[in-house]
């Protein structure tokens, strides 16, 4: 590709490169740098791409694009945001692939991943369309699935996916879109048919400055948007409303104004039924995901789906044939009368969700075993201590994903939240132990909750994962309890 064109729509400051030299590839990574390469060097929050442009030119980049004049006489593109142009190179490289597909696009800070899947399910359920998924728990192409690193990969990976996808035959693509990924300008280029706003609570803080910034991270989706659907109940839905150039489509439980209503709920152990009321429509709607929390992302769902040419009909048939999502409310086997669930509650509002939808069907105790992430934003921990002791009958406070941190730390600023008597909660910084004494100590009834972790298999200690899948642990626990 001719350099001119891998630059198409990215602003250029300065030109010391012929524009008709030939690029065979783009690199950010100067430990992949491959010969005829454009290196890109991008400024990050823990080093700066610009001091391994030496490294880019010795593997042989025939050019480089930055945002600092480069020492030496390698060819080079000045710009003012190398991440932007990271983006639109690959666009560029790839051929616009998203732009030869239906982009749907979901933001919030909880219910993405579920409201992901079932959008994937519903377009190929009702209109059998081939749809590829991005997301935290895995990429799906079509039925395949592929590994995942981060919710949003960074835009020339992303584009690559792209690509690939709409070879493979795609239609559709339903991914859901990090505040990070927005302010880091992964999804730059991008042109969404429909952007989906889930909700707003207190999470990543240790990248935003406070919830307002995040909530200005979260908007961005809109004003790239062609059609808005805001969750109305949320208290950040204006600010999302504020920054779309685009038709808003509301939905909510308890906004009486909102374009699709619920009305009717019906909470059950194993799922959600409802009336989904737009204008003069009503529909009976049943999930067999449980919590309330399940209503409002079937509400998002829907309201998706009908804007992208699905009935309210056909959205209601196939919801009821849709399945839940690993790591989210996910009921794992157990050796007796009580419950084992394993969800991806990391953040206080999901961990009161899940709290409290347990609450309304368990016929024994609430027993919650939680920690919080380190490296992470410490903001929450105090948080998410009052609420695990608040609203379980015991908790085990344990590690997540410790990463640099000393886990006893971590749970020694979690404590500093918990104004429960010592009688209701435990702390147990090993999580396989946590879990353990979670099982060991149950008693008829009990809903045993493994906040945090969700989808993953793996813990984080000191920049290396460590194989962890909670279902086996509760597996080979109950294994040798039938041994004793």
């Amino acid at each position: 590709m001719l350099l001119r064109d891998l630059l198409q729509d990215i602003p250029v400051i300065e030109m010391h490169a012929d524009p008709a030299m030939e690029i065979s590839g783009v690199s950010y990574d100067s430990r992949s740098t491959c010969p005829g390469d454009l290196f890109i060097a991008i400024v990050g929050t823990v080093s700066d791409g610009h001091r391994f442009i030496p490294a880019a030119v010795e593997k042989g980049a025939a050019a480089v694009l930055c945002q600092r004049p480069p020492e030496g006489e390698i060819p080079y593109v000045l710009v003012e945001d190398s991440r932007y142009a990271l983006a639109i190179a690959g666009r560029n490289f790839f051929g616009d692939p998203a732009g030869e597909m239906t982009m749907i696009g979901v933001t919030g800070t909880n219910g993405k991943t579920t409201t992901t899947y079932l959008i994937k399910h519903i377009l190929e359920t009702a209109l059998g369309a081939k749809v590829g998924l991005i997301g935290t728990n895995c990429n799906m192409i079509g039925p395949e699935e592929l590994p995942t690193e981060r919710t949003t990969p960074e835009s020339f990976e992303l584009q690559k996916l792209f690509r690939e996808m709409r070879d493979a035959g795609c239609t559709h693509i339903v991914m859901e879109v990090s505040s990070h990924s927005l302010v880091l300008e992964r999804v730059a280029g991008i042109r969404f048919a429909v952007g989906i706003f889930t909700n707003l609570t207190q999470d990543h803080l240790d990248f935003h400055k406070d919830m307002d910034d995040y909530a200005a991270a979260k908007a961005k989706l809109f004003a790239v948007s062609d059609y808005a659907v805001l969750n109305s109940d949320d208290v950040y839905a204006p600010v999302m409303a504020a920054q779309a150039r685009c038709p808003v489509f509301r939905f909510a439980i308890r906004d009486a104004a909102a374009d699709l209503r619920a009305e009717h709920l019906e909470l059950k152990p194993d799922g959600v039924a409802f009336d989904a009321v737009c204008g003069a429509q009503r529909q009976s709607i049943r999930l067999g995901i449980p919590g309330r929390f399940s209503v409002y992302n079937a509400l998002g769902v829907i309201s998706a789906c009908l804007a992208l040419g699905v009935s309210l009909g056909g959205c209601a048939q196939a919801l009821s044939t849709a399945r839940g999502v690993k790591g989210r409310v996910e009921t794992v086997p157990t050796d007796g009368d009580y419950t084992i669930l394993i969800d991806y509650s990391h953040t206080p509002d999901a961990l009161e969700n899940v709290l409290k939808t347990v609450r309304e069907t368990c016929t024994g105790r609430v027993v919650a075993v939680f920690g919080c992430g380190g490296d992470r934003d410490r903001k929450k921990r105090p948080i998410m201590g009052r609420i695990g002791t608040e609203l379980a009958d015991f908790a085990i406070i344990t590690s997540d994903n410790p990463r640099t941190e000393d886990p006893e730390a971590i749970i020694a600023e979690i404590l500093t939240g918990v104004t429960a008597g010592k009688e209701r909660y435990v702390a147990i910084p090993d999580r396989v132990s946590a879990i353990d004494y979670a099982i060991t100590n149950h008693r008829p009834g009990d809903v045993i909750v493994l906040a945090g972790k969700g989808h993953e298999t793996y813990q984080e200690i000191n920049h290396v994962k460590h194989h962890m899948d909670e279902r086996e642990i509760v597996a080979d626990i109950l294994e040798r309890r039938k041994e004793k």
